[in-house]
């Protein structure tokens, strides 16, 4: 029962860090170094994330600096951006590459509002199933003989509080996101 637990728990850990993780790469007007961690670059033939081939840094509220460490990955880091969905044309001295990015339209806000509600939508749907595995698996030890009706009650209950509690906080960060997407 403890291990069914054990793992729902961790399952739903997982699940809001990924919401979050996401959560991270959403633009909201602002410079965030997370937008660039899908951007994959070809480096001597291997696709490699932005941030170990160059240090990425924040000049100002909108402005994002990208200094490449090898000066010669300079124009791959710019065609990798332009041709990511990022929608921010890279500016390039040839040693330092700036992001600067635009403030977003009233439209443009409610857009990203409905994908962050979504993801949360996502999130939530991940948790409700991994509940529903853990109940299965709790009925299943109770069929086998290995948890008594009261333990298996007992075990729904607490499955559905970590539910309950993961759900939460996917709401609270979803309503974070939200709020930040809507500030100018």
């Amino acid at each position: 029962m403890k291990e069914v637990l054990a793992k729902a728990e961790s399952k739903m850990g997982k699940t809001i860090a990924r919401l979050e993780s996401d959560y991270a790469a959403i633009r909201a007007g602002r410079a965030n170094p997370a937008v660039l961690d899908k951007v994959m670059v070809d480096y001597y033939g291997a696709p490699t994330p932005v941030n170990q081939l160059a240090a990425v840094s924040v000049a100002e509220a909108r402005v994002l600096t990208i200094q490449p460490w090898d000066g010669s990955v300079c124009r791959a880091i710019e065609r990798a951006i332009q041709t990511s969905d990022i929608g921010i044309n890279p500016q390039s001295d040839g040693k330092t590459i700036r992001l600067i990015f635009p403030p977003l339209t009233e439209e443009k806000r409610k857009d990203i509002v409905k994908d962050v509600s979504h993801m949360a939508e996502e999130a939530k749907i991940a948790l409700r199933s991994i509940r529903r595995d853990a109940m299965e698996k709790l009925k299943a030890m109770k069929k086998d003989g290995e948890l008594t009706e009261d333990d298996l009650k007992q075990a729904e209950k607490k499955t559905q509080e970590l539910t309950d509690k993961y759900v939460k906080q996917a709401d609270e960060r979803s309503a974070a996101k939200q709020k930040e997407v809507l500030t100018l």
